[in-house]
């Protein structure tokens, strides 16, 4: 590992992760919770149908940028019940959840649900692994120092200043999602390609369609700008301050499972605020240990999880959402370090 923990051997395989999952079932928290996801599905619903019958009445109106930003919100809060439902948190059937997250990841914000599925899979299996971990892939940014000697192209270029750069470069990750979402749909092997091309399709025309029809061309560009920019910046806050900055992992790691997703990860310290505002991603700890967890269990679970972690010696980094950033802000500086010194002696 890339930072040294405290973390003990483990006792057997899987034996510490067994003991624990024995642990959160006794206290029931992974049974379904149908009444708090009619309740939180409901209300994200109608503050999303809400913002957009906002945009209707408020017209051709410079005050529509403060409906954009609102809406920003409510594409966030779309995109974690999705993130719940992959996760099957909500339904037990796949069939549900598929249906389901489609519905709120491909039609509701212009998100390909399937893409993101596999990459988000894909993340859980090997968290913060500099080969392994899809959300690690050196694409623009550089996450390690390693990974700053290899660097060439855009990575090479914004690794220099990436620390300042990080929130600027955030207003494109909407826009980005967007467009990993089209391009897989080439991907033969993507489960219902078809049905999510012409969801995403459908997404896009409505959207433009609206902005269009009811705004100026101006006012509708700034509004796409404005919307999209901020639904950028608010998914990077969700999920920038999980991983990184934490230990990351090489091919020659060998942990075990509770190891591995414990000690690559940070929990966010916050109240009811915090657990609505991140969807519960804030107890990144324990969802990565119980994915399929209802998140409303998580606080609870952190309790369990953080005095067994102890009784272990297994490092469990918990934070406050400002200091996350400075660990994660001063993590992609550390990791741009080579990137300057090559460019100094040059």
């Amino acid at each position: 590992m890339s930072t040294e923990t405290s973390a003990r051997p483990a006792r057997g395989a899987g034996s510490d992760f067994a003991r624990l999952s024995k642990l959160v079932a006794a206290d029931g928290l992974m049974e379904r919770r149908p009444g708090y996801y009619v309740a939180r599905i409901s209300a994200v619903v109608a503050f999303y149908a809400g913002c957009w019958a906002a945009f209707v009445l408020v017209g051709a109106s410079w005050w529509t940028l403060a409906v954009a930003a609102a809406l920003a919100v409510a594409y966030g809060q779309v995109a974690l019940v999705a993130h719940d439902i992959a996760h099957r948190q909500v339904f037990r059937r796949r069939r549900a959840s598929e249906v389901s997250g489609r519905i709120a990841g491909n039609a509701g914000i212009g998100m390909g649900y399937g893409w993101w599925q596999d990459k988000h899979t894909r993340h859980h299996a090997n968290p913060n692994h500099e080969e392994l971990d899809p959300d690690l892939v050196p694409d623009l940014l550089v996450w390690t120092r390693a990974q700053a000697h290899a660097a060439t192209g855009l990575p090479r270029l914004i690794g220099r200043a990436q620390a300042f750069l990080f929130f600027p470069l955030l207003t494109f990750e909407g826009y980005n999602l967007h467009v990993a979402g089209v391009r897989s749909l080439a991907n033969r092997s993507l489960r219902s390609r078809f049905l999510e091309g012409v969801l995403l399709i459908g997404h896009f025309a409505a959207y433009l369609t609206a902005l269009f029809l009811v705004l100026p061309p101006g006012m509708a560009i700034a509004f796409l700008a404005l919307h999209q920019g901020l639904f950028g910046v608010y998914l990077g806050s969700i999920f920038a301050p999980n991983h990184k900055g934490m230990p990351t992992l090489t091919g020659e790691d060998r942990l075990d499972f509770l190891r591995r997703q414990v000690l690559t990860s940070r929990d966010i310290r916050g109240g009811w605020f915090t657990d609505i505002a991140l969807g519960g991603l804030n107890y990144q700890i324990e969802h990565h240990l119980f994915p399929s967890m209802p998140s409303p269990n998580l606080r609870k679970a952190q309790v369990v999880v953080r005095r067994y972690c102890e009784e272990l010696g297994v490092a469990y980094m918990e934070t406050g959402f400002v200091d996350s950033y400075r660990q994660t802000l001063g993590s992609l500086h550390r990791a741009g370090a080579p990137l300057r010194a090559a460019r100094t002696a040059s």
